[in-house]
């Protein structure tokens, strides 16, 4: 189905992310909430616990004990025990990702986080792949992301990107040669649907994400 892939006109359009590529969206975020990030002022969500980052019906939760999850751990890096918590609730980002030592540089308590983050998990929605193509009708669905142009502390987005073209809902042709861009802080709140085809193959458990509006840069 990619072959004979072409390039896109310049344009602002509707950006679909398979479930494999969504998860770099949602491991942006975790960076961002980081006690590292945090207490070293190098981060574009720099005190957002509180704030509203997603909109309303986004839910991500952290769930160290899951059974048979790949990320499951009883304890962290440091020996603490861990437990399942809401990272995002609302829409809202509900505290930082801690070791003990970045609690303490924040004057805080460690959330059991040493050694990273435990099966995060965004709550699916209620359509699937082919169900956001055809809620989006027109736009980039997004198989394929290359290079590493994302600037953390600004929250600036440019990755080269390779998928399908999407026109009234079906697959058109595809596409490649080109470069999504945007800025995460706008990205996530832009986000209009989640799919619930959860892919569970990993860390980092969603489904496909929906985006209202990116700068595709093409021809």
């Amino acid at each position: 189905r990619r072959l004979g892939g072409r390039r896109l006109s310049t344009q602002k359009a509707p950006v679909l992310f398979v479930p494999e590529m969504a998860k770099s969206l949602i491991g942006h975020f975790l960076g961002a909430i980081r006690g590292t990030a945090q207490y070293r002022k190098t981060t574009f969500l720099l005190d957002a616990a509180g704030e509203q980052v997603f909109p309303e019906f986004v839910e991500i939760i952290e769930q160290p004990r899951l059974k048979g999850g790949m990320g499951s751990a009883p304890f962290d890096d440091e020996g603490v025990a861990t437990r399942e918590r809401a990272l995002v609730k609302g829409g809202v980002a509900q505290g930082y990702v801690l070791s003990s030592y970045s609690a303490r540089r924040l004057g805080l308590q460690t959330t059991g986080n040493a050694g990273g983050v435990r099966n995060v998990t965004l709550s699916p929605g209620a359509d699937d792949l082919d169900a956001l193509c055809r809620r989006m009708q027109r736009g980039l669905l997004v198989t394929e992301l290359m290079g590493q142009g994302v600037n953390g502390v600004t929250g600036d987005y440019s990755r080269g990107a390779a998928g399908f073209w999407v026109e009234n809902g079906e697959l058109a042709y595809p596409v490649e040669e080109i470069t999504i861009a945007g800025n995460l802080k706008n990205m996530f709140k832009s986000i209009v649907a989640v799919g619930n085809d959860v892919d569970t193959r990993g860390n980092i458990r969603t489904g496909s994400l929906l985006l209202d509006e990116m700068t595709i840069a093409g021809e």
